[in-house]
């Protein structure tokens, strides 16, 4: 009798090494100390070694396996001998010793027959898929799924489906992929396999990325996530599928810190070299897309290296097509590149990978910058067949080789009616990402389009052509109307846990206790709370781009914009007025400008805060210097233009921090800063003024907030006065939402790493972008007197991201906010200055340029005043 129970305990293990694995582990362990017979003994051996196999530890794994298939040979069970070879032939693989796993596979299949043959050819086909053989996996798996059907076996009829859905991917056919992981659901819901059902949501996650569902794609990635960690596993596919949804969300960085995180676990478990040289992979993708050729080139060259030792040749082609883009980038091309990139596409070609219309674009770019025109034409043929169908930005590449076959034959209309439809895609792509972040980074797809276009009308010297595409590009956050997340009580939960232990760490801060394990759950939670806004989705809704030169022009009025645009690192300044024709002036370089920019913010800063040898007076003298270059810079001979006209400035995103006040021919004017001239059209056009006036007052300022109280006195019931333990997040969202002028005071953090992350400090706890979208209609007017509230991050191409970003893009139409961190003592009269110039009935733009006179003959209140900006249209 005592023999029964562990018969019957060893038949149960195989199935729960990958349903409850850490359960499978010690049942196994246990019964093995028992003692077992020889063919009970190879069942839980062969379970312990899967078990170590799914959780990485792939050298344990193969000696588990050879002690399995040691003892069933000596139990005389050829069946149970065959079993375990297949399994141990995966292990191999997964080693990276393919030839060997290859072999005891093959063996393997060539003794069984009946239900067993249908496993281990199931096995093969597998193993096969992650070598990249596709139609010879297809056959294996085919004929496994046929046998499995037919004798019942629910639970490997759905991995084998699986794995037939993912050959179905690689060769292109998405809709037999959804049937089959449709199929493979069902049978995983009818068997209570945990690993697996994890695995499960992977696949769905893998399948809305392939269909362009970014949104969903992630989601289902962190779902994943959460359900491995709760079963104490982790996954490297998982990493490399969700660093590959990163990378098309634009989030090329954040991607290779995820793929570098999880090479270094493998690296310190020793785990899976398979999984190791995939992952290089992924890392140099991501490498190259965040303009790091050096290290794409590093870990392209390491990942085909180790694939080509694990005898994997599909793989190995991918490798060698992102090192000859990584040698591509870093420059500059050889007629030896572009034979590299000829085979790379040729074999690619034959693999019928998804990757060829990509490979024929590299080539013909390699082609072209040799001068080899007949030579790219060829290629970019090939990839411009991609334009038609597809995700979106798929065919936004397709449409880029279509424009560069334009541009070689000096085709205009093709050239230009090729960018304009790829940037109408990356627009499609845009709206259906509710994330602001995502949507801000997805720019980055289109860039090269859109400087082929602007390239090209400064080629035929047409100021209006380059004005009109400088607009197309400026203008997508335009196309995509503003997405207000839906009220997702988990992420209300997580800001709200953020602002309480962000206010928890600074009362640690101040009495001198640790810190690190609330940074840590500061951390997690504002992870928690970026990864969920990104699974947000899009209303799907893209208005068309039209730029209505007439109607600006009649808007301006006596007015000037100056639309300054980076063509390859040269600024260019373009003027366009009420009446005359769109002029272009040359202006400095574009590096050359940002280093400036940097140098005056810096001493500004000093200045303002007394962080200086010199004299206030000296470094005033200073100041003049570096504005007068700054503005050679950044306008050249456009100043000459300017007359006593008032000024509307639209800067690129990396000169979105000047402050313009500072340039001598700006000083006295009123100027306003704007991101695209259709943004400045549309919130002169805002008929909605708003309702009364909201006065907030952040915590531990200087200046006490001096300036809310004072015009509160003069303001008196016609304001909404919040502060002193009343300004709380969701008070100051309410007072916010509808007004016709919000001020406030208090202290903001600007944050580069996660832009959404920037706050403003209010009783509660830090004021996020994340929850500045909530509200339903942005204050018409909006001033931020403290700190440097007005900075933004680059995003993307042409993109910012940051708090007074934020709110225009929900509706705000005109701001005032500072791009260096300000004396907030300074700031009071500024303030006060500024309100009685609204209150005589001047605009947003021209209140602050009077206001700026009371500072005078004072160094600390003139740069006080030159720091600030009028963002949007007064």
């Amino acid at each position: 009798m005592a023999a029964e129970p562990a018969v019957t305990g060893t038949t149960e293990l195989l199935s729960l090494a990958l349903s409850r694995p850490y359960e499978a582990l010690e049942r196994a362990q246990d019964l093995l100390a028992a003692g077992l017979p020889p063919l009970e003994a190879s069942v839980a051996r062969q379970a312990i070694g899967i078990v170590l196999r799914e959780f990485g530890d792939i050298g344990a794994a193969v000696e588990e396996l050879r002690a399995a298939r040691a003892l069933a040979r000596a139990s005389g069970s050829a069946e149970r001998e065959a079993d375990v070879l297949a399994t141990l032939g995966v292990a191999l693989v997964f080693a990276g010793r393919t030839a060997s796993g290859r072999n005891a596979l093959n063996t393997a299949a060539q003794r069984s027959t009946g239900l067993l043959r249908g496993r281990i050819l199931l096995r093969r086909g597998g193993v096969l898929l992650a070598l990249g053989e596709h139609r010879s996996a297809l056959r294996d798996l085919n004929a496994a799924i046929a046998v499995l059907r037919l004798e019942g076996d629910l639970l490997w009829e759905a991995r084998a489906q699986t794995e037939r859905a993912f050959c179905a991917l690689a060769l292109g056919s998405v809709r037999s992929a959804v049937t089959g992981l449709r199929r493979a659901e069902e049978l995983f819901a009818r068997t209570g396999q945990e690993l697996e059902s994890a695995d499960a949501i992977v696949h769905r996650g893998v399948l809305a990325h392939r269909i362009g569902d970014l949104p969903a794609a992630l989601s289902w990635f962190d779902a994943a996530a959460e359900r491995f960690a709760g079963l104490g596993a982790a996954d490297p596919a998982l990493s490399a599928h969700r660093c590959a949804a990163l990378l098309a969300a634009g989030l090329a960085e954040e991607a290779l810190g995820e793929a570098d995180a999880e090479i270094d676990r493998l690296e310190r478990v020793r785990g899976a070299p398979l999984k190791r040289a995939e992952l290089l992979l992924t890392a140099a993708e991501c490498a190259l897309a965040a303009g790091r050729p050096a290290v794409a080139r590093d870990r392209a060259r390491s990942a085909a290296q180790l694939f080509e030792r694990q005898r994997r040749p599909w793989w190995r082609v991918h490798a060698r097509l992102v090192l000859t883009q990584a040698q591509f980038a870093a420059g500059p091309p050889g007629e030896a590149l572009l034979k590299d990139a000829a085979r790379c596409a040729a074999d690619l070609d034959a693999l019928s990978s998804s990757r060829v219309p990509l490979s024929r674009l590299v080539a013909g770019q390699i082609a072209l910058a040799l001068g080899r025109t007949g030579e790219a034409d060829k290629h970019l043929g090939v990839a411009a067949g991609a334009r038609l169908r597809g995700p979106a930005l798929s065919r936004t590449a397709g449409w880029l080789a279509e424009a560069l076959r334009a541009e070689a034959v000096g085709d205009h209309r093709r050239l230009m009616r090729a960018c304009r439809r790829g940037l109408e895609l990356i627009n499609e792509h845009r709206a259906t990402l509710g994330s602001s972040e995502l949507r801000a980074q997805a720019t980055a797809h289109g860039a090269e389009l859109a400087r082929l276009a602007q390239r090209h009308a400064l080629r035929l010297n047409r100021p209006r052509l380059l004005l009109a595409w400088s607009e197309r590009w400026r203008a997508g956050a335009l196309a995509v109307p503003p997405v207000r997340p839906p009220d997702d009580e988990e992420l209300q939960a997580d800001l709200a846990a953020m602002r309480m232990v962000t206010s928890r760490l600074a009362e640690a801060q101040a009495q001198g206790l640790p810190t690190g394990a609330l940074r840590r759950e500061q951390l997690r939670l504002e992870r928690a709370a970026r990864d969920r806004a990104r699974r947000a989705h899009g209303g799907d809704r893209v208005e068309p781009f039209t730029f209505d030169l007439p109607r600006l022009r009649a808007e301006l009025g006596e007015r000037l914009l100056l639309e300054l645009v980076d063509v390859a690192g040269e600024l260019h300044v373009l003027v366009c007025d009420g009446a005359g024709p769109v002029r272009m002036v040359a202006a400095g370089h574009t590096e050359q400008a940002a280093r400036q920019v940097d140098l005056v913010r810096f001493a500004l800063t000093r200045l303002a805060h007394g962080r200086s040898t010199l004299t206030p007076q000296q470094l005033l003298g200073q100041l003049d210097v570096a504005g007068r270059v700054l503005e050679r810079l950044l306008l050249g001979d456009a100043v000459s233009l300017l007359g006593d006209r008032e000024v509307v400035i639209v800067p690129p995103g990396r000169l979105h921090a000047v402050p313009w006040a500072l340039l001598p021919a700006l000083r006295e004017r009123v100027v306003s800063v704007a991101p695209s001239a259709a943004f400045w059209l549309r919130a002169r056009g805002r008929g909605d003024e708003g309702t009364g006036v909201a006065l907030i007052r952040g915590p531990g300022l200087p200046s006490e907030g001096a300036e809310v109280a004072h015009l509160a006195r003069e303001l008196g019931d016609a304001a909404v006065v919040l502060g002193g333990g009343t300004a709380t997040v969701t008070r100051v969202l309410a007072a916010m939402d509808g007004a016709r002028l919000a001020h406030i005071a208090a202290h903001g953090d600007f944050r580069t790493d996660s832009p959404l992350l920037s706050s403003l400090r209010v009783d509660d706890g830090p004021l996020t972008v994340y929850d500045l979208e909530r509200i339903r209609r942005a204050p018409r007017q909006v001033v931020l007197s403290s700190c440097d509230s007005g900075r933004a991050h680059a995003a993307g191409t042409d993109e910012l991201l940051g708090l007074a970003v934020s709110l225009m893009q929900l509706g705000t139409t005109a701001m005032v906010a500072s791009v260096v961190p300000v004396n907030d003592v300074a700031v009071v009269p500024l303030m006060i200055a500024l309100h009685r110039e609204l209150r005589a009935g001047a605009g947003l733009p021209a209140a602050l340029s009077a206001a700026r006179r009371v500072g005078a003959g004072d160094p600390v209140a003139t740069a006080t005043g030159w720091s600030f900006l009028c963002f949007g249209a007064g």
